[in-house]
């Protein structure tokens, strides 16, 4: 199939958009290593205001949600973070502060075991799980009749968002008018497998340590989760889904798990404008993945596809000045979300 690179919000002639990034990586961050590690060590975002709502979940455990309040005509934004964020993560509060700048609403789901305390249940989070979101989606809505909604995932956050999005289809409700999803791992065997490989494993390390600590703690609670020697062990992502992450959320093994909750299978029967932010020089993933990714969306006219050769994961990070650096994700997921709204009501924020 022939591909014309459009600019965003051209009409496609062909079944997506294939979008011509804006994005220049900053020249004191060359590689891919780089745009990924600066956001964790070197990012440094204020604060936002937020309150914070505990909310019962259907099953007696509960969820955080960290609001950002705005007028009650103004859409609200509802991101989703990725494998182990937390509120201080610096492209959360990186968002926040871009949704109050244009006068927006927001909410960040905490995922269950990600907040000040650890949830009730056996379970966890896990990058398939869409009930949570489908709850808090649903309470919004209830509570904000009025207001239409912006959807945002970051990593394995996307790919919630995706596979959600992928399973409404076309029930979603009208309100919510858009969607980005930010350097999301579609396929999560081979995520699992490329990030075990070369400098990667940096990433996988820390990752482990957090979900290994998290695991005891749950030991304390339900002794019979796994055994303390095998949990103490286990050196992989791989591996820990394998005992881990799969039989406590009901599958066979971690290769059901990756099969199940991929969101490469789902994004063709997503049904709003939904922009798909990557850098095809993502380390948590190989490249080949986003070719298949554009294979799948070539049977949907509601993607959107940017994929800019450099920026790691969630990473775009440019500027001149290393002192002055800018945020392209942000800004430009934004920026897509204000434009495909303005179609239906004028938004606060929205540049003319």
């Amino acid at each position: 199939m022939t591909l014309i690179i459009l600019r965003p919000f051209d009409q496609p002639r062909f079944s997506f958009h294939l979008v011509m990034s804006d994005f220049h990586p900053a020249w004191w961050l060359p590689g891919a290593h780089t745009q990924t590690l600066w956001g964790k060590l070197f990012r440094r975002e204020p604060i936002q205001p937020t309150s914070v709502e505990r909310w019962t979940t259907p099953d007696g455990d509960f969820v955080d949600i960290h609001r950002l309040g705005s007028s009650s005509n103004a859409p609200r934004l509802l991101l989703l973070h990725g494998l182990e964020g937390t509120i201080r993560s610096q492209y959360a509060q990186g968002f926040l502060r871009e949704a109050a700048r244009r006068e927006w609403a927001a909410d960040m789901l905490i995922f269950r075991s990600c907040g000040s305390e650890m949830n009730h249940t056996r379970r966890f989070y896990h990058s398939g799980e869409t009930a949570d979101l489908g709850f808090v989606i649903d309470r919004l809505m209830q509570q904000h009749p009025d207001q239409s909604l912006f959807l945002v995932g970051v990593s394995l956050g996307g790919n919630v968002l995706l596979k959600y999005l992928g399973e409404r289809g076309n029930l979603l409700d009208s309100r919510i008018k858009a969607a980005v999803a930010i350097s999301v791992p579609f396929d999560l065997a081979r995520s699992s497998s490329h990030i075990n490989r070369g400098f990667a494993r940096v990433y996988q390390r820390h990752f482990m340590r957090s979900l290994k600590r998290k695991a005891f703690e749950k030991l304390d609670r339900f002794p019979d989760l796994i055994a303390r020697d095998r949990l103490q062990g286990l050196g992989t992502m791989y591996e820990f889904d394998d005992a881990v992450t799969a039989p406590i959320h009901g599958f066979r093994d971690a290769e059901h798990y990756y099969a199940s909750s991929s969101s490469l299978r789902w994004i063709d029967q997503i049904s709003i404008p939904t922009l798909l932010l990557s850098a095809v020089d993502d380390p948590f993933l190989p490249r080949s993945v986003l070719e298949d990714v554009r294979t799948v969306a070539s049977r949907n006219p509601k993607l959107h596809l940017e994929f800019p050769a450099h920026g790691g994961h969630v990473g775009f990070v440019g500027g001149r000045n290393p002192f002055s650096p800018r945020y392209y994700a942000e800004q430009r997921a934004c920026e897509f979300l204000a434009n495909h709204a303005a179609r239906d009501i004028a938004l606060p924020g929205t540049d003319s």
